[in-house]
């Protein structure tokens, strides 16, 4: 196959942490660095980003910044895709590394599949090498957790689904079907892929290509970012028409089932009962999948905080979702502010 120009969309915000690693892992990529611009759009950090990435524009020319006032990432990436010259977007996160032959994998399969959109699986790491952070990273990429969802857990073959993340584009689909929503400052992936799917796209998951994504450093961060996807998901299903996939629903019934069980319990014993069974079922699932875990890791504390990750994944997501709800029924504007 005939090699063809790549942009490489990145947007970032605070990233001092993880920048240098995204960066080294971009140039270190066997496709070749005459036919590919990376496109750094930052959304006004605050920490020592910027003053890193400073120094690969001083000595690639093929890098380079562009401000996002507006600070969220759909702006960012409507703003880099644009600026771009590529013939395909490559839109990568500034929290991830990634493998050699990422973007020579990634290319070959757009094309040999006729697809519209390839991505690859994340292999979720901790932050830091603590008890907290591998719970967070195991937790939030075990199915108990996330659900069925192939680009999270792994799949065996390549296979056509609803979303990848991040993803590899053919330029002309977004002249065909519109920018990324700015409404949506999570999610914004998920509505444009579903947006891509109801015109005849198609996306594929390359399970072999694996990039190492590095999870949340704190229970605090890690629940704002659920809740924040379950946030905007009632906006993305409006905006589609219909809800993508069943499995968002899940986190949304156990919410409403802790709600609406605890208030039912106060009048029958019987439910007083069947509700403490339901939730047994659910700690015991949980700390069997943990104490797998910890025996795996050698980490006898996973016992303890993988099942509060996964109560925490699902009622910040649940909650997320029920507000989101609420503020599409009384049209109020759902907005956030994120930051790492």
């Amino acid at each position: 196959m005939t090699k063809v120009q790549i942009s490489i969309i990145c947007p970032i915000f605070n990233e001092e942490e993880f920048i240098e690693r995204c960066i080294d892992s971009i140039l270190s990529q066997d496709y070749p660095r005459e036919l590919c611009e990376i496109i750094l759009v930052d959304g006004m950090s605050t920490d020592n980003t910027l003053d890193k990435i400073e120094v690969y524009i001083q000595s690639y020319s093929f890098i380079k910044l562009i401000i996002n006032p507006f600070k969220v990432v759909p702006y960012g990436l409507n703003l880099g895709i644009k600026a771009s010259k590529g013939d395909v977007i490559i839109r990568l996160d500034g929290h991830c590394v990634y493998p050699q032959n990422y973007i020579s994998t990634l290319v070959k399969y757009l094309y040999e599949l006729n697809a519209d959109n390839v991505g690859a699986v994340w292999n979720t790491l901790p932050a830091k090498d603590n008890s907290i952070c591998r719970a967070i990273a195991l937790g939030s990429s075990h199915k108990f957790g996330v659900g069925n969802s192939k680009h999270k857990v792994g799949a065996s073959e390549i296979m056509e689904t609803d979303t990848v993340p991040f993803g590899c584009y053919r330029k002309e689909i977004f002249e065909k079907i519109g920018y990324f929503d700015e409404e949506l400052t999570r999610n914004q992936d998920d509505e444009f892929n579903g947006r891509l799917i109801k015109n005849g796209g198609k996306i594929f998951l390359i399970p072999h290509l694996v990039i190492n994504y590095i999870a949340r450093d704190s229970i605090q961060k890690m629940s704002k970012m659920f809740y924040q996807y379950g946030l905007f998901k009632p906006l993305v299903n409006k905006k589609l028409g219909a809800p993508a996939t069943i499995r968002q629903f899940f986190p949304v019934v156990f919410v409403l089932g802790l709600i609406v069980g605890a208030i039912a319990s106060i009048f029958s014993k019987l439910l007083f009962l069947v509700y403490l069974f339901i939730i047994g079922i659910y700690f015991i699932l949980a700390s069997f999948f943990s104490i797998k875990s910890a025996f795996k890791e050698n980490d006898w504390k996973l016992i303890i905080f993988i099942p509060l990750i996964f109560i925490v994944i699902h009622i910040s997501y649940g909650f997320g979702y029920l507000i989101g709800i609420y503020k599409i029924i009384f049209k109020e504007k759902i907005t956030v502010h994120i930051n790492r």
